[in-house]
């Protein structure tokens, strides 16, 4: 991790980060992460910087080592209602209040940060500068990969194990072909598009 400047005289930070904003389909899930100092975990980086097998082995590492981990979601119906914006907010609130232990500071990735009753700060890139933000980020990745894998077995024909819900050229031929499914993002212009053929 590079020389980020951590906030002086707070004991227990949390790192959150969020994954899933830009896919069709699914949850956008976040996590919250609070380290423990004396039970450092090599390797931590941005997920999308790590191998399947990197982040699948440190995301049980995080968890193991981890003074307080939890994760955080908003349903497709939410982010349909909310926007992605709004409903990524609020899936880092969940994801936040539902840690076992209270953070006394919290360290958002992006420029953007939910409303919290204990201080927040945004982190442009943090994913890469933070410690706590780059655990989070890996334990929402393996988390929402795993639900797509799992989206996959029971809609073999859309291949989600392959694109994670994103709209690549694979999805959105998929989605032209078979429909959208209850788990898509109706207020997504893809999607949107699908359904007003319907």
């Amino acid at each position: 991790m590079t020389d980020f400047e951590y906030p002086q005289g707070f004991e227990l930070i949390a790192g959150v980060d969020e994954v899933g904003r830009g896919p069709l389909v699914g949850a956008v899930v976040t996590a919250a992460v609070i380290l423990d100092p004396n039970n450092p975990i090599k390797g931590l980086a941005d997920s999308k910087k790590l191998s399947e097998k990197k982040r699948l082995a440190l995301a049980k590492e995080i968890k193991q080592k981890a003074l307080a981990w939890s994760l955080g979601r908003a349903e497709p119906e939410e982010i349909d209602e909310l926007n992605i914006l709004h409903a990524t907010m609020l899936a880092m609130q969940r994801a936040i209040n539902t840690l076992k232990i209270r953070p006394h500071f919290v360290l958002v990735d992006g420029n953007r940060i939910p409303k919290l009753d204990i201080p927040v700060q945004a982190v442009v890139k943090g994913d890469s500068l933070v410690a706590e933000i780059s655990a989070a980020s890996i334990l929402a990745k393996v988390a929402r990969d795993q639900e797509m894998v799992e989206l996959d077995f029971q809609f073999p024909q859309y291949e989600f194990a392959k694109h994670k819900g994103y709209p690549t050229k694979v999805h959105l031929e998929k989605l032209a072909e078979f429909g959208a499914l209850p788990q898509h993002r109706r207020s997504f212009a893809p999607v949107r598009k699908v359904l007003s053929y319907k």
